[in-house]
């Protein structure tokens, strides 16, 4: 019987405790001061000081790391994906619009052409004159470039010979007449130039006699 008093009391010290959170004084209506949270109570971490959370909690994960790197991978991956990409199109959108244009200025060449042959006939003059020379800025501006002179080395990839011919006044095959000029818009040839080509002379032939070991034919005699 005199163990229950004592019972009693402890159950009194451990039951609910009321504490009372009001923001606002009920005797004085004066504001109160928030109060900060309660730490979160568990066994304390051996070596840790008190009121501070663990190390686990605040360190960066090792497997967070390894996501963060693989996709910036991927990002570096995809920029430079789009770069090569975008690449691939401006240069793709360049040679449509060169291909468009060369195909409009090659249908344009005969008409230089006629130009070109009036003005040998001195038939380019007056108001014909000043329309001729603004059809050709208009299809320079346009990219086209001429090409073909007297003189000039012969190259089969931008010349077409016509007429051949020998002179001892060259070192090597060169255009001596240009019977029809050469256009191009870029790297393009629309035209290759037609020309006349002269090449040094042919030097003399050596008879194949003379090539023969004289002294075969008198071993074969003297057998």
């Amino acid at each position: 019987m005199t163990d229950r008093p004592d019972e009693a009391r402890e159950g009194q010290a451990d039951g609910p405790v009321v504490r009372d959170r009001r923001r606002i004084d009920p005797v004085t209506g004066e504001a109160r001061e928030p109060q900060p949270p309660a730490a979160a109570s568990g066994p304390p971490v051996p070596g840790q000081p008190a009121g501070q959370p663990a190390a686990d909690d605040t360190a960066p994960s090792s497997d967070l790391e390894t996501a963060l790197a693989e996709r910036t991978v991927d990002l570096q991956r995809l920029q430079a994906e789009y770069v090569n990409y975008k690449r691939r199109v401006d240069r793709d959108r360049d040679a449509v619009r060169e291909a468009a244009v060369g195909a409009v200025l090659a249908a344009l060449l005969p008409v230089l052409d006629d130009i070109d042959r009036a003005r040998e006939h001195g038939e380019v003059e007056g108001g014909f004159k000043a329309v001729a020379d603004s059809f050709e800025r208009s299809l320079t501006g346009l990219g086209l470039v001429r090409f073909g002179e007297v003189g000039d080395p012969f190259d089969p990839r931008i010349h077409e010979a016509l007429m051949h011919a020998h002179a001892e006044d060259v070192d090597g095959p060169t255009c001596q007449a240009v019977l029809q000029a050469g256009y191009r818009i870029g790297e393009r040839i629309l035209r290759p130039a037609r020309v006349a080509v002269v090449e040094p002379a042919d030097a003399p032939v050596v008879p194949e006699d003379a090539e023969t070991d004289p002294t075969e034919g008198t071993a074969d005699g003297a057998d």
